[in-house]
Order: C-alpha cells, then sequence, then structure tokens
C-alpha cells in the first residue's frame, strides 16, 4: 500500500513495525482467527490509530504478501536475464534466492503460504498473478536447460512442480540460527534434483564451485533475517 501525501518517514517506519507485528502474530493464530483488537494490542495502538497507518485488516495480509513476493519476484527476474550465465546455475542461484528470502521472513512466509486465501478481488487476483509470474521463471528456466542438453526432456509443468516443492515447505521447520543455511540448504536440494533431472552421466560435480564464483561477484546482499517469533 503505498504511503499517503502528507506522511514522512517517521509514519512510515511504525507501518513497517506494526506489519512485523501483525505477521507474528498471524503466523502463531492465524490471519483469520486473529481479531482487530489483538493487532491493535500487539501494536501498541488503539484501534482508530491502527486504521490511521494500514487502512484494515487485509491491507496487513496484502503487505505481508508482497513482502514475500515482491523482492523474490524482482531477484528472479534478475536471475533469469542473466545471459552469461547457463540455465543450470541460475536455476541452483534461484534455488538459494529463495531460500535467503524465506530464511529472511520466515513469520512472512508462513503466512503467505497459510493465509492468501482469505484476500478477495484485486488483491487475490494480483497475488495468484504473482505467484504465476514465479512458477514460470522456473519453468522457463527448467525447459532452457532441456533445451541446451542439460536435463532430460520432460513435462515442463512436472518439473517445475518437483523444484517447488523441494523448496516451498522448508519454511515448516527451518531454523535461522540452525545448522543449515540457505546456502547449504540450496546445495542438497539442486543436487538432488539436478541429478534427477539431468541427462543419463550429468554429474554437475562443477556447479559449486561456479556457485561461489558468482555469489564472489553478486551484488545484491543476502536480506537480513527478521526477529522470528512464530515458530519459538
Amino acid at each position: 500500500m503505498p504511503r499517503s501525501p502528507g506522511h514522512g518517514p517517521d509514519f512510515e517506519i511504525r507501518r513497517q513495525e506494526i506489519i512485523d507485528k501483525a505477521a507474528a502474530l498471524f503466523a502463531k493464530k492465524g490471519y483469520a482467527a486473529t481479531g482487530i483488537a489483538e493487532v491493535s494490542d500487539v501494536a501498541g495502538l488503539g484501534r482508530g490509530a491502527l486504521y490511521y497507518y494500514m487502512g484494515s485488516k487485509e491491507n496487513l495480509l496484502v503487505e505481508i504478501q508482497d513482502r514475500v513476493m515482491s523482492p523474490l519476484l524482482a531477484s528472479a527476474h534478475r536471475i533469469a536475464a542473466l545471459e552469461d550465465v547457463d540455465p543450470v546455475l541460475r536455476l541452483r542461484t534461484l534455488s538459494q534466492t529463495l531460500l535467503e528470502n524465506t530464511l529472511a521472513r520466515l513469520d512472512h512466509v508462513w503466512v503467505y503460504e497459510h493465509d492468501y486465501r482469505n484476500l478477495r478481488g484485486a488483491n487475490r487476483i494480483r497475488l495468484l498473478d504473482q505467484r504465476r509470474e514465479f512458477e514460470e521463471i522456473v519453468q522457463t528456466l527448467l525447459v532452457a536447460a532441456m533445451d541446451d542438453g542439460s536435463f532430460r526432456t520432460l513435462d515442463p509443468r512436472l518439473a517445475t512442480l518437483q523444484f517447488l516443492n523441494m523448496h516451498n515447505h522448508t519454511y515448516q521447520w527451518v531454523k535461522v540460527d540452525g545448522a543449515w543455511d540457505a546456502q547449504y540448504l540450496s546445495s542438497a536440494y539442486c543436487t538432488t534434483l539436478f541429478r534427477g533431472l539431468g541427462v543419463p552421466g550429468s554429474r554437475f560435480d562443477d556447479i559449486e564451485d561456479r556457485m561461489v564464483e558468482y555469489l564472489a561477484k553478486r551484488q545484491s546482499a543476502v536480506p537480513e533475517p527478521l526477529p522470528h517469533s512464530a515458530m519459538d
């Protein structure tokens, strides 16, 4: 939701704090089961003040969903456009980026996955369009890897679902301060995926060395994890 005219930086800072607190609360209780009074309490605001900052409870859900998808889509498009990087390495990069974003906003991803069905009308259509957009990027890279002979010729939709299903449930059990970071998980996931999707004899032994080289030149920073409370 864009900032209203005349509101200064302090207003926006407060809005972001409210969204963080709401994401943690929705992740614990569920969006539908959480009343606006509970959101007001955790945000330290009266109901009127909460509406002043956010407009509605659904706007909070929109903001949480957007915090998940907007940076992920921006990164995915940037990765897909790397003309000097082969499709397999781009898929490995996309995998790690997806997991980095998951670890950075665990509460938000929990709400994103569980509560998007509570969005209505244009808000729901926009989110579903964003999900399809990301899936299309994954599928395009998978097809490119098939076309260049790295992967076997497979049903593109099924291959896409394999990629997504391996990544999309990580938020349910991963720990920000756990032993497995995004790079480790992505390497493990992609080793399994690429060996399964690869043409007979393909090993992709150099993919991690090439990934290290790519990361050394990457300009975008790894997102810093937000304070997380939903699964404590």
